[in-house]
């Protein structure tokens, strides 16, 4: 199983654009899923302002399909448009165990 995590911190006014484009992305997917992929997106507590994208996916082949779902590449334009005040910080994540499968 491959999983990331991406992890980044807005301004403040565009916290709202950016749930915007996230919800668009989630229900693109929701219509469309990818096979052996699971994505969420979750704000810090501490900082409502810093979002953190998980990414799991069976394999790096079905990890890249979200590449090609229109929503998720407009999101990532409107991210970078928006110059965020700390920019994507991708780290890849190492599983120990989990309670779920990725068929």
């Amino acid at each position: 199983m491959n999983a990331v995590k991406v992890e980044y911190t807005i301004k403040p006014e565009y916290r709202e654009t950016n749930k915007k484009n996230i919800r668009r992305v989630m229900e693109a997917l929701r219509l469309h899923p990818i096979a052996g992929m699971q994505y969420a997106t979750f704000t810090d507590e501490q900082n409502p302002d810093t979002f953190i994208h998980i990414n799991m996916a069976r394999d790096e082949a079905t990890m890249a399909k979200l590449n090609d779902v229109g929503e998720f590449q407009d999101f990532r334009k409107a991210l970078k448009e928006s110059h965020p005040l700390s920019p994507p910080k991708q780290t890849k994540l190492n599983l120990v165990d989990a309670g779920f499968k990725l068929s």
